[in-house]
């Protein structure tokens, strides 16, 4: 198992809460994207998503099951044409660049990547829960 995301970011627990909660008009996003991460990034943000060798986020498919939601088939990036570095921690974004991250957490293996490398999840590998 590549890793459990642990924790929502500070303003999707607040999104959430208000969804749940309240009548604002809070935006659900309509589709995911995972990014991978050479420094992990914390509940507001941050950390350092991989970039340049042909790394772009990959559409995630997600599936819910009791408290968790777990991808349903692989994930797998291009084929890296640079050193992309040691992935360390994924991220789910609302969109392809940019965008808000929703969650975040540490693989249970880091990675290195390097040039000619293929980075996969397997089906089922990506577990977001909330305890």
């Amino acid at each position: 198992q590549w890793g459990k995301i642990m924790s929502l970011t500070n303003a999707f627990e607040t999104e959430t809460l208000e969804w749940l909660f309240t009548t604002t008009g809070v935006t659900r996003p309509t589709a995911w994207f995972t990014a991978l991460y050479t420094v992990a990034p914390t509940d507001s943000g941050g950390g350092t998503e991989v970039s340049g060798g042909a790394y772009a986020r990959v559409t995630t498919v997600l599936s819910v099951t009791g408290d968790t939601a777990t991808n349903g088939s692989a994930l797998e990036w291009d084929t890296a044409t640079a050193t992309w570095g040691t992935v360390v921690a994924v991220g789910i974004f609302d969109a392809s660049t940019g965008g808000n991250l929703i969650a975040y957490g540490n693989l249970t293996t880091s990675k290195t990547i390097t040039i000619g490398d293929v980075f996969r999840i397997s089906a089922g590998n990506l577990d977001i829960t909330l305890d």
